[in-house]
């Protein structure tokens, strides 16, 4: 199966910031949407931001105005970056790559925020 690789995660303090890196290989073809999603303890995973293939962006409203989301076409990665970072945003965090064909998941990143 393909991979994308994730990587950014890590602890950090209220109010700090974290940025978030997925890189799709290269050989994924026909993308539509790339994305974060996230999944806290207890809770069902819910989306979380999302790009296009037009570079349209959707946020979630939780997050909308301290999230990011972006992309480098020729590092075909996605990223996200989160400031102002709450308590309520720890979760594991996946990147979604949703192509013509399949939907593809990380394998997850964790993402702690706490003082």
């Amino acid at each position: 199966q393909v991979r994308l690789v994730e990587s950014g995660g890590g602890l950090v303090q209220p109010g700090g910031s974290l940025r978030l890196s997925c890189a799709a290989s290269r050989s994924i073809s026909s993308i539509m949407v790339m994305g974060w999603y996230r999944q806290a303890p207890g809770k069902e995973r819910e989306s979380v931001a999302a790009i296009t293939t037009g570079a349209a962006t959707v946020y979630a409203d939780s997050v909308k105005g301290r999230f990011t989301i972006s992309r480098d076409n020729a590092k075909n990665t996605v990223y996200l970056q989160m400031n102002s970072l709450k308590p309520e945003d720890t979760a594991v965090y996946y990147c979604m790559v949703r192509t013509l064909s399949q939907t593809y998941w990380g394998q997850g990143t964790q993402v702690t925020v706490s003082s």
